[in-house]
């Protein structure tokens, strides 16, 4: 079947070398659900195609002409504070290769034709914590930072850092919104690394959790919602960030009091290595639309 669809596209493209064949994009970057979401849209005319006949020539073409079409949105996704996917492909560290596999791991809906019959569509959805997953090159995660003067701390279920405010800037006079990216890393106010993601231990979830405002103040005895709580659990500690840090504003810097609480204790230490981690942020970082 692959065989046929491939001839009928190469001769549909020979068909049409002389068409300006229209093919559009629209999309979102969902942190919050952590989701990357294309619409890809072919107008029929323009293609020379009508239907039912040119069905299959005009499905063979949206398929093919996926990983074109994303591939530059793909790349601008922020992986860390200094780097966008795009600039791991410029450096070496991840191939063309493996960006298309990424994009191949998509869901996707089946081709549908849009109500006014000019124009068919196909839709799909890239998870970006298998994304994350499949940017991690360690084997082992690095132990956990330690302290020589413990505090006395409960175990926790959860870490929760809040940082919806416009935040510091480490080393500058100025402030700004903390953003997202595929792994922060957090930091105390001296400056002492607390997390990155060589310390998880699994590839199997994303190295932190985003969410809004408004998703820790509900009407319920924990506050948090439902998917929140699950990941969560009941008794999270609750943390306020003290500033960002990076090129781009994606690192959280918090109290060194905090850090203490969380890495005195081997029930919350664990926390970290298992990326029971969640950033709050601003509701106008936590998605943004593409699309030409």
């Amino acid at each position: 079947m692959n065989k046929i669809i491939a001839s009928i596209f190469v001769f549909f493209l020979a068909s049409a070398a002389f068409a300006e064949v229209e093919i559009g994009i629209s999309g979102s970057v969902n942190w919050e659900t952590m989701r990357l979401e294309a619409e890809i849209s072919l107008d029929l005319a323009s293609a020379g195609l009508k239907l039912p006949a040119g069905r299959i020539q005009a499905e063979a073409l949206l398929e093919a002409e996926y990983t074109n079409q994303l591939r530059p949105h793909l790349m601008k996704l922020q992986v860390d504070s200094s780097s966008t996917v795009g600039d791991l492909v410029g450096r070496g560290d991840l191939s063309l290769l493996q960006t298309d596999t990424i994009m191949k791991g998509s869901s996707s809906v089946p081709p549908a034709m849009r109500p006014n019959l000019l124009k068919m569509s196909i839709f799909h959805s890239i998870s970006l914590s298998n994304t994350s997953a499949s940017l991690l090159r360690h084997t082992r995660p690095i132990p956990i930072v330690h302290t020589l003067l413990p505090v006395s701390a409960a175990s926790y279920t959860g870490i929760i850092i809040i940082a919806a405010e416009s935040l510091p800037i480490h080393g500058m006079r100025s402030s700004t919104l903390a953003v997202p990216c595929l792994f922060p890393k957090i930091w105390d106010n001296e400056m002492n690394l607390i997390y990155d993601r060589n310390i998880l231990e699994t590839k199997n979830s994303g190295m932190v959790r985003y969410a809004s405002l408004q998703s820790i103040f509900q009407r319920n005895p924990s506050g948090l919602t439902d998917e929140l709580r699950q990941f969560a659990g009941e008794k999270p500690l609750r943390i306020f960030a003290r500033g960002v840090f990076g090129i781009n504003p994606t690192d959280i810097i918090i109290e060194r009091s905090d850090a203490l609480l969380i890495i005195s204790n081997e029930e919350n230490r664990r926390l970290l290595s298992q990326g029971k981690v969640v950033i709050i942020l601003d509701d106008s970082v936590l998605k943004y639309d593409f699309g030409n």
